[in-house]
């Protein structure tokens, strides 16, 4: 069977078309006519609000990841591993991780929500001694902390699902 080979796309006009062959005056339109100047993106902001960074999927994961177990770890410092306030500590986590991650990546939000949790816990589970008492600490945290796992994990799907309805909105209108 035979497979034809594309050409790769070009970057910009071609060599020979009427648009490069005229004068910069002659491909402004009708009566010199400008083109309209392009607005920045900042001006389409309503005033005093600053954009929120936009992770992508593997940054929006290693963010929450980090800072759950950075959390995870004042958590053992300040309150002695309580693990309701770890699970306080979670939830916005979980809210700015929907909100940072960019449109195209949406979907990874609430995936990486849930793997971050047991990050955290880390260093605020039981650890009984040795690798295997860790491990039961950890297993034991999951489960009786399993309401702010599932707490988290549903806002942050709440706050993907309305973020790609407007997404999807926005697109329609354009």
């Amino acid at each position: 069977m035979e497979q034809h080979r594309t050409p790769p796309s070009q970057h910009g006009p071609r060599r020979g078309t009427p648009s490069t062959r005229l004068p910069p005056q002659a491909r402004r339109g009708p009566a010199g006519a400008r083109p309209p100047a392009r607005r920045p993106a900042s001006a389409a902001r309503p005033p005093g609000r600053m954009p929120g960074p936009r992770l992508t999927g593997l940054g929006a994961g290693l963010f929450c990841a980090v800072l759950m177990f950075l959390l995870g770890c004042l958590d053992q410092l300040l309150f002695g591993a309580s693990l309701t306030g770890y699970g306080v500590l979670f939830l916005p986590v979980c809210v700015l991780t929907a909100l940072w991650v960019r449109g195209a990546d949406l979907l990874t939000a609430p995936v990486v929500v849930p793997i971050a949790f047991p990050v955290g816990l880390l260093p605020v589970a039981d650890s009984g001694g040795g690798v295997l008492g860790r491990l039961m600490g950890l297993v034991t945290a999951l489960a009786t902390q399993a309401g702010w796992l599932y707490g988290g994990t549903f806002i942050a799907s709440a706050i993907v699902i309305v973020r790609r309805i407007r997404l999807v909105r926005g697109r329609r209108r354009a």
